[in-house]
């Protein structure tokens, strides 16, 4: 018994370990990553990004040629000490996913973000509409006969079962 819980232990500290290895590790906050918000757009819209990895005094250059956007500049920010900046998406650009690549001027470390550009705009406010097919109901269908005798077949079915639990009960066999 002893062996056997020291052999679960092992096993559940080595997975554990090797999970922590495989995660990635940030710095902190937004450090050495693009942080992009709304991270989903429609041409047009304004984009806001920031990062924490250009240190408390750190300016870049930000990159969104890829969505057509162009250069544009992360300036130092009071807030956690990021570097934020912000570009529009040109009303031309095509749905996809795209790159948003930011340099820091101090160290030189380079960091992305993703943008997504859709047709519409999905935001986290949008309430969902139509009908959902759980298999609950309507099984049947709205014929009202058919409700009907599923319903009898049902009460037939519940009284016979008390009836034969009752039998049992009193010794009587089925």
């Amino acid at each position: 018994m002893r062996r056997t819980a020291r052999l679960l232990t092992g096993t559940a500290l080595a997975v554990t370990a090797a999970g922590l290895a495989a995660a990635p590790a940030y710095g902190g906050e937004g450090a050495g990553r693009l942080e992009v918000y709304p991270s989903t757009v429609i041409p047009g819209d304004n984009v806001s990004v920031n990062t924490g990895a250009c240190g408390a005094d750190g300016a870049a250059t930000g990159d969104a040629s890829a969505v057509g956007a162009g250069r544009f500049a992360l300036a130092p920010s009071a807030h956690e000490h990021d570097a934020i900046g912000q570009f529009e998406v040109p009303p031309s650009a095509q749905p996809g996913t795209y790159e948003i690549v930011a340099r820091c001027e101090e160290n030189g470390e380079r960091v992305t973000g993703d943008l997504v550009v859709a047709l519409t705009a999905t935001r986290d406010h949008t309430v969902p509409r139509g009908s959902v097919k759980t298999g609950v109901g309507g099984g049947l269908g709205a014929d009202p006969v058919r409700t009907a005798a599923g319903v009898a077949a049902l009460a037939v079915a519940a009284a016979g079962g008390t009836w034969l639990l009752h039998r049992r009960a009193r010794g009587e066999g089925i």
